[in-house]
């Protein structure tokens, strides 16, 4: 009678065991977002179809097909990506955020005539911490909406634009503006490396904002000052963001004022190295493109901003095939004029067709790495972010493939690069926490960011009437 109880007792564990109601419970995370095409951008190139990616605070738990996710995770909110595209969240190489104010301000110039009659004279004017907290924070609207998650950014009052782009939900990648004229919050350049010392103090290891050190370029900074930007930027080990080769104008008073192109004498004093992105780089000899490898430097393209100065068309090609790690970025507002980096793929991929006469060059697998894995790379962060691993941190975007212009789909990847438009993203989680869903914004104010936007433009027409 014992043994057959016993036998009874065990039967019913093995059987307990078994069922998935009493099967050991399954692993915690905060969401899962399940069912589209998950587009990963890892090394392999894998897309998943009905795919899933599981997210705990602010890491990627585990990426895969929907059915295996769901099988070994529960979810506080599952989010039905079904008939999407799941993929990591875009990479803004360079702008200058706050500009969204200037936006159309002076258009159809050369660089040089823009900067010197235009924008300068309307920063020393308009520019105060208001208006870059307003401009920020239009900024980061735009770019919310069109899938950017993370933004390199050179301007002025940064510990402002730091604080709305935290406040935003956003990544960035800050760089306080130095230039050896006086500039709108710093008058000197000793108070300009004061503030960046602290700036930088303030801001090193917060989750979403990394601080830089941004002299503006090698033809509105010194030597001296370039070294000395240099030795903080190596010393608190934080980014250096500066223009280089941006133009012909820029490349004829470099070659002037030390006898080498722009990359020859920054390499010649010593600055380049893994910590600096180095923005536009249209006119990098061949030799240059070579140090910039060795370098490890990373470049921002910016196509649109590029062929709207007419400042030339980079050599991105051979800078990939080369090695140097090259992201996309739209610059300013005030030159381009918006921050869309579904345009800048489109353009970058088609512009460099153009200029090499080779349909087959920069293709839309290369384009889309530019906004995201190798836009990773160029800000020196492809460990953090750019791809959706295991590990890296959450930030990435829903995008619906459900419109007239996007259909049918037979490439995914071609499709998001020269169909998608940045009102096709839906959702955008930066961080692991949803900052847009079902397109609107959560954490800024559309309407009361329209309203300022309104207000700087009619003051900013009288202080350039009254000129």
């Amino acid at each position: 009678m014992k043994k057959n109880i016993l036998i009874i007792l065990l039967t019913l564990a093995v059987v307990l065991t078994a069922s998935p109601r009493y099967a050991s419970a399954a692993e915690r995370v905060d969401y899962i977002i399940r069912g589209g095409t998950v587009v990963t951008m890892d090394g392999a190139g894998t897309i998943i179809e009905n795919g899933a990616v599981a997210v705990r605070r602010d890491r990627i738990v585990a990426v895969g097909r929907a059915s295996d996710i769901d099988s070994k995770y529960n979810a506080g909110r599952v989010i039905d990506a079904s008939y999407r595209v799941i993929m990591p969240g875009l990479i803004n190489t360079h702008t200058h955020v706050p500009m969204g104010l200037f936006r159309g301000i002076a258009d159809d110039l050369v660089l040089m005539e823009w900067l010197q009659k235009y924008i300068f004279p309307a920063e020393a004017q308009n520019v105060d911490e208001q208006f870059v907290r307003w401009g920020t924070r239009l900024g980061c609207l735009e770019m919310i909406e069109g899938g950017t998650t993370t933004y390199v950014d050179m301007y002025y009052f940064e510990d402002a634009i730091a604080e709305e782009t935290a406040r935003a939900g956003m990544r960035g990648v800050l760089g306080e503006t130095l230039l050896d004229f006086p500039a709108p919050d710093n008058k000197t350049w000793d108070a300009g490396m004061q503030y960046v010392e602290k700036f930088t103090e303030k801001w090193k290891g917060h989750p979403l904002i990394v601080p830089a050190i941004a002299p503006h370029a090698p033809y509105t900074v010194s030597t001296d000052h370039l070294k000395q930007a240099h030795e903080l930027s190596s010393r608190k080990n934080v980014p250096l963001v500066i223009h280089v080769a941006e133009d012909g104008a820029e490349v004829k008073t470099i070659q002037e004022r030390y006898g080498a192109s722009s990359v020859a004498y920054l390499e010649r004093i010593g600055l380049l190295d893994n910590r600096v992105i180095a923005a536009h780089m249209v006119w990098p000899t061949a030799e240059d493109i070579q140090t910039l490898a060795a370098r490890k430097v990373g470049v921002a393209h910016c196509p649109q901003s590029n062929m709207k100065l007419a400042a030339g068309a980079a050599p991105v090609p051979q800078m990939l095939k080369a090695g140097v790690a090259v992201g996309l970025g739209t610059d300013g507002a005030a030159s381009n004029n918006d921050l869309n980096l579904w345009e800048e793929m489109d353009t970058a991929a088609k512009l460099h067709k153009f200029v090499s006469k080779d349909p087959t060059v920069l293709n839309a697998r290369e384009a889309l790495e530019m906004a995201t894995i190798r836009g990773a790379r160029a800000i020196h962060m492809e460990k953090e972010i750019g791809s959706l691993e295991p590990g890296k941190r959450a930030d990435l975007i829903i995008v619906s493939v459900e419109s007239p212009h996007q259909w049918p789909v037979y490439n995914v990847q071609s499709q998001l690069v020269y169909a998608t438009k940045a009102s096709d993203v839906e959702t955008v989680m930066i961080n692991g926490r949803l900052v847009m869903e079902g397109r609107r914004v959560i954490t800024i104010n559309a309407d009361a960011v329209r309203q300022k936007a309104i207000e700087y433009r009619d003051r900013i027409r009288k202080s350039l009437a009254a000129k």
